[in-house]
């Protein structure tokens, strides 16, 4: 067991950049110039802006330090339920930084940017294949931006069917959170499904709100509780028989891959979030990516562009790739047509897998939650204690003590764990909402396991050590509520800044 000393020695401030500074110190120089100087026009200068002065290697040698005050899933084990921080295999970050991708722009002429479209019309047949949709864009931005659009092509189908009192859209209280904002930005009302005792949308609510002014239910499948709802086509059926759609959150689409096309049991719109199944960079404030597909009868609503092929190969040319407009597109949902760096990850990573290596993500990602649920649910309550998907969620409090989720969570920290995702889904108690997703081995889940089993035991013997941890990292706990209410947006400025002279 790994021990810990309560009040660690303190932690040194490290000095900003500004204090580092030293005036007089460049950090380059330019070579004299060829042409005559001129006078730069006096609104354009800012003579009280206090830069620093600093040599580059003092520069880089001040930011790499600070790098090493982040976490990431480079350096340890992420179980961040819900936001599935899973490995970035470093082939894609190669193939993304090509030159024939980095230095293309999207307003240049079709026949000079082929091979770019071809890679974004073949996503899209993937796409379409690997969910059983109809029709796929790329065009969304994020998981919460497909969302948005795919809410906006369910309404635009109903107003087009002259339906306009449809105005209710049902979510489970197992969906992502994203959900109902995403619902209420396009201006619809929000009625919560509860969840039965294992998990489940409860049917009676469900057939009790449905009528002629569903839009549609937001049906989040695997849901935030990690699991599979056990009557998902039941589910479907009475939303269609009242005249709704069904949408499909697809961020937890990494534990159907090659096993279930959502397409086939009647989902009828949904998102994929591509940092969570297919392995793009995820978080930083993005770029993010989120690709909707459609069933049949939504595909005239999808926006523009969509990449399609506008004339066919012949035995003397290749195919030409272009821009087609859907007939009753709902419009332009991003500048030019998504984030293409995210897209050719996406690509790289389906195409070094195949469908066999695909389902295979599926199988190891359910195999590795069901095996950590079942290392640590004898220590934590698991609420809904079944076979599971790629996440499961358990109760972040031991009996017999005063420790929470938090607590748990900030410990995790002194053992180089991220902590799982807390407080989420609000529907469990402390939760801990953790997913280990298919790349982590056994060691690194047995680890993780009895490191929770440990700090349980820490709880009912020395609760002050999770309460004051974490104790290793370079910062101890921070007041997270007043860090939010009271912002600090700058890091450091002399006393004097902004005196008149």
């Amino acid at each position: 067991m790994t021990e810990f000393k309560l009040n660690a020695e303190p932690r040194v401030v490290e000095p900003t950049v500004f204090e580092l500074s030293s005036p007089g110190r460049t950090g380059v120089s330019f070579p004299a110039p060829d042409v005559p100087l001129a006078d730069l026009p006096e609104r354009l200068l800012r003579t009280d802006l206090p830069l620093p002065e600093l040599a580059e290697v003092d520069v880089v040698r001040h930011y790499m330090h600070l790098s090493n005050f982040n976490y990431s899933v480079d350096g340890g084990f992420y179980p961040l339920g819900s936001c599935t921080m899973k490995y970035n295999p470093k082939i894609n970050e190669d193939t993304a930084r090509l030159p024939g991708f980095t230095f293309t722009h999207p307003l240049q002429p079709l026949e000079t940017v082929q091979g770019s479209l071809a890679l974004m019309f073949t996503l899209q047949e993937w796409l379409k294949e690997i969910s059983g949709f109809a029709s796929v864009t790329l065009q969304p931005a994020a998981g919460a931006h497909g969302e948005l659009t795919g809410a906006l092509i369910m309404r635009a189908y109903h107003q087009a069917r002259s339906d306009s009192k449809r105005v209710k859209m049902l979510i489970p209280d197992s969906a992502h959170g994203t959900n109902p904002a995403s619902s209420g930005v396009v201006g619809l009302n929000i009625v919560q499904i509860p969840s039965d005792p294992r998990g489940n949308v409860d049917l009676e609510a469900l057939k009790a709100e449905c009528d002629d002014t569903v839009v549609g239910l937001m049906l989040t499948n695997p849901n935030t509780l990690g699991l599979f709802d056990e009557h998902v086509e039941e589910v479907v059926r009475l939303v269609h028989e009242c005249g709704g759609l069904v949408y499909g959150d697809g961020a937890n689409l990494n534990a159907l891959l090659g096993i279930l096309r959502p397409g086939d049991i009647g989902i009828d719109v949904m998102h994929f979030n591509l940092h969570k199944t297919f392995s793009t960079p995820h978080g930083g404030g993005g770029p993010g990516s989120g690709p909707v597909g459609v069933a049949e009868h939504l595909a005239a609503f999808l926006p523009a562009p969509l990449i399609g092929i506008l004339e066919p190969a012949t035995d003397e040319l290749p195919p030409l790739f272009g821009y087609e407009t859907p007939a009753r597109s709902i419009g332009r949902m991003k500048a030019f047509h998504g984030h293409f760096g995210m897209i050719v990850r996406a690509f790289t990573y389906i195409l070094m897998h195949g469908a066999e290596g695909l389902r295979q993500i599926a199988e190891y990602a359910v195999l590795n939650a069901n095996y950590l649920q079942a290392r640590v649910r004898s220590t934590y309550k698991v609420p809904y204690d079944r076979i599971c998907m790629h996440e499961f969620v358990a109760e972040g409090h031991i009996e017999g003590s005063d420790i929470q989720a938090l607590d748990i969570a900030k410990r995790l920290m002194d053992f180089n764990f991220h902590p799982p995702t807390n407080y989420f889904p609000l529907i469990v108690h402390e939760a801990l909402m953790i997913e280990p997703t298919e790349t982590e081995n056994k060691d690194t889940l047995d680890r993780f396991a009895e490191t929770l089993i440990q700090i349980a035991e820490e709880a009912r013997t020395t609760p002050d050590l999770l309460h004051q941890a974490p104790h290793t990292t370079p910062f101890g706990r921070m007041d997270e509520v007043r860090a939010a209410r009271e912002l600090v947006l700058c890091c450091w400025l002399p006393e004097n800044y902004g005196e008149q002279e």
